[in-house]
């Protein structure tokens, strides 16, 4: 349903459509903010994010394909950022919540510059009253010092996700600043049309197709100075659908 929908997007007469797809941009920003070596390291080096967690947290003999392996690895990055909880991760991964909770153990002894970061985040928010992103942004988590625990753990999810999709919420609003503004300096016909998530599209001339990626990719890997590079995944098409 999600491939035909963006179907229904289409370009202007003589225009192309191009997404511009930030790459992993929450893992990258929790990289740089926990400044966790391991993390660092694996992607400076380029290396994929989600096979390096799965070789880490499973092991060599974890009994399943590689790809399944993968699936699981990623399930597991995206929850430690989401603050989800074993029983939660065990449905998505099919595993034991006593599993579950094994590996996110070892992935905090694997990574543990992030544990460090994310438990200093909970209790700077709970001392504070509020959460904040790199660039200053402030969210109120008044959920950590309610006396109900079910609203402590909804608190606790919030001080450790919001810092990390909040900071990528604000790259992504200042690369499209910076996107808009270089197309207005430059007088190109392009134009943005569209923000989802980490993605940007834009409706772009025949004649200014090989400007615009050069400048949309390097105003949105180059938005702010990181310790980990910032990648940017480009597609062309005469839908929205086709530049996936």
């Amino acid at each position: 349903m999600g491939t035909r929908f963006r179907r229904a997007f289409v370009p202007g007469p003589g225009f192309h459509l191009l997404a511009a797809d930030y790459s992993q941009i929450e893992l990258r920003v929790l990289a740089h903010m926990a400044g966790d070596e391991a993390l660092i390291e694996t992607f400076r080096a380029g290396r994929d994010v989600h096979e390096e967690t799965a070789a880490r947290v499973f092991g060599p003999a974890a009994g399943l394909f590689k790809d399944e392996n993968r699936r699981r690895a990623k399930v597991i990055n995206f929850s430690i950022v989401y603050g989800t909880s074993a029983f939660s991760l065990a449905k998505q991964i099919d595993a034991t919540p006593i599993e579950a909770q094994k590996f996110i153990d070892r992935y905090y002894e694997t990574y543990a510059g992030v544990k460090t970061f994310l438990d200093a985040e909970v209790e700077r928010a709970k001392s504070s009253g509020f959460s904040t992103t790199l660039f200053g942004r402030k969210r109120p988590v008044p959920e950590l010092r309610s006396p109900d625990r079910n609203q402590q753990q909804a608190g606790r999810r919030i001080a450790l996700n919001m810092p990390i999709q909040g900071t990528a919420a604000d790259l992504m609003k200042k690369a499209m600043i910076d996107v808009c503004g270089l197309i207005a300096r430059k007088k190109l016909r392009s134009r943005m049309i569209l923000q989802v998530h980490d993605e940007l599209v834009f409706e772009v001339p025949a004649e200014e197709r090989q400007g615009m990626e050069t400048l949309v990719r390097e105003a949105m890997e180059n938005v702010s100075a990181f310790k980990v590079p910032l990648k940017v995944t480009l597609g062309w098409g005469d839908t929205w659908a086709d530049c996936k």
